[in-house]
Formats: C-alpha cells, structure tokens, sequence
C-alpha cells in the first residue's frame, strides 16, 4: 500500500465503477442497503419464512463436538469488541502507510455502518428464536443479525477500500476471498448456535454486503476527484 492519490493514479479506477458516477452508485447501494433491509423485516413480520424453523431445527449443533467448539470460536470473530479492535488496527496500519483517506472512509463507514444495524434493530424488535438452546449468550432483538451485517460491513468494506490502494490483482482477490469467507462463517455460525433466524442471517448479509459495495463507490469517487485537484 502507498499514499492514496499516487497509488490511484497508477492504478486508475476501472469505468466499471467511474461511469455512472461513483457517488451517486454508493449513495444508491446504501439506500438501497437500508430499502432492502426495511422489505424482508416486514415481509417477516406479516409473513414468517417457513424455512427459518426447518433449516435451524436442521442445523443447530449438529456434527461433531470439535464442530460446536469452532463455530462457538468463530462467532467471536463478529463480536462488537473484536470488530472495534479490527476496525482500530486497520486505521491505524493505514495511518501509519498515510493512507489518509483510505483510514477516513474505513473509520466513517463502519461506525454509520454500526448505527444504522442497531436502528433497524429497533425498528423492528424481532425476537430471538426459541425453538432450540442458544449455545452462546445473545442479547437484543434478533432481525437483521449484528454479527452478520457487522462482519459484512466491517470486513467487507475493509476488503473493498484496501484493495483500492493496495497493488496486484492476485492480493486484491485473496484479500476479498478471505473477508468473504469470514463474513460467511461468521453468519453461519450464528444460525447453527441457535440464536438466529436464517433469515436475520439472510438480511444482515445482504444489508452489509451493499453497504460495503456502497463505500467501495464512494471511496472511488473520492480518489477521481483527489487526482482531478493535483492535475
């Protein structure tokens, strides 16, 4: 990783994301985050997905014992205080680097990211399932999973924005497979525990999945005009 508007200059962003305009498609996508998510909640709400219950009647601590003691390991990883540490040491790295920019947008999105989960949260107050033992303690209301669309949004929009700045185009996959795998597993791991829906599951991902491709776009964006002002 080298100074943002030098690495964005080498490494011009692809038309794909420059045309339509990168602000307008993030500002899209996070709208779209937020509609998407309002729409499954009250479908849910009017109309339970009959497949919440057969599929977590199915999975829920089934396999062997080393299994329940990973997934209990694993669930951590979308935990509020490991996420803030994440989200801390991330920064910091690109500080460090001087990548203002890049720390500025990783900061600003994951903490609006934080808020408007909880909002929804509340929103719609959906609680959680009780057909199974909740193998891990789990407060708050159930719809959309924190642990899903936090992890989405943390690590997905830390893969999105460090691949902007960061060389290679085989680093870049590897940096968004990981992220993607620990998003999946995380969400997973919280269904089979017992104190999710699938379909919390289901929202959280897709909520923070758009969100982070919404900051990819306005980070983007940020960089054209960065390079626009030193031309």
């Amino acid at each position: 990783m080298r100074d943002d508007p030098l690495l964005a200059e080498e490494q011009p962003v692809p038309p794909g994301v420059a045309n339509p305009s990168p602000l307008m498609l993030g500002g899209g996508l996070i709208a779209g985050a937020i509609v998407l998510a309002l729409v499954i909640g009250t479908l849910i709400a009017r109309h339970p997905f009959g497949f919440d219950r057969a599929i977590i009647v199915t999975v829920h601590e089934a396999g062997p014992a080393w299994l329940r003691h990973a997934m209990i390991d694993v669930t951590a990883l979308g935990g509020g205080t490991v996420l803030t540490l994440v989200v801390a040491a991330t920064a910091g790295l690109l500080l460090v680097r001087r990548l203002w920019l890049t720390a500025a947008l990783v900061v600003v999105a994951t903490t609006l990211g934080s808020i408007a989960v909880d909002v929804l949260k509340s929103i719609f107050g959906r609680v959680r399932p009780e057909i199974v033992d909740h193998v891990v303690a789990a407060s708050g209301y159930s719809f959309p999973s924190g642990h899903a669309a936090n992890s989405a949004i943390v690590y997905l929009t830390i893969a999105t924005l460090v691949t902007q700045v960061t060389r290679g185009h085989a680093t870049r996959r590897y940096i968004a497979v990981v992220a993607g795998l620990l998003v999946a597993t995380i969400g997973l791991s919280r269904i089979y525990l017992g104190v999710h829906w699938p379909s919390d599951v289901l929202a959280g991902w897709s909520f923070g999945t758009l969100w982070a491709l919404g900051w990819w776009s306005i980070g983007a964006k940020a960089r054209m005009s960065l390079i626009h002002q030193r031309q």
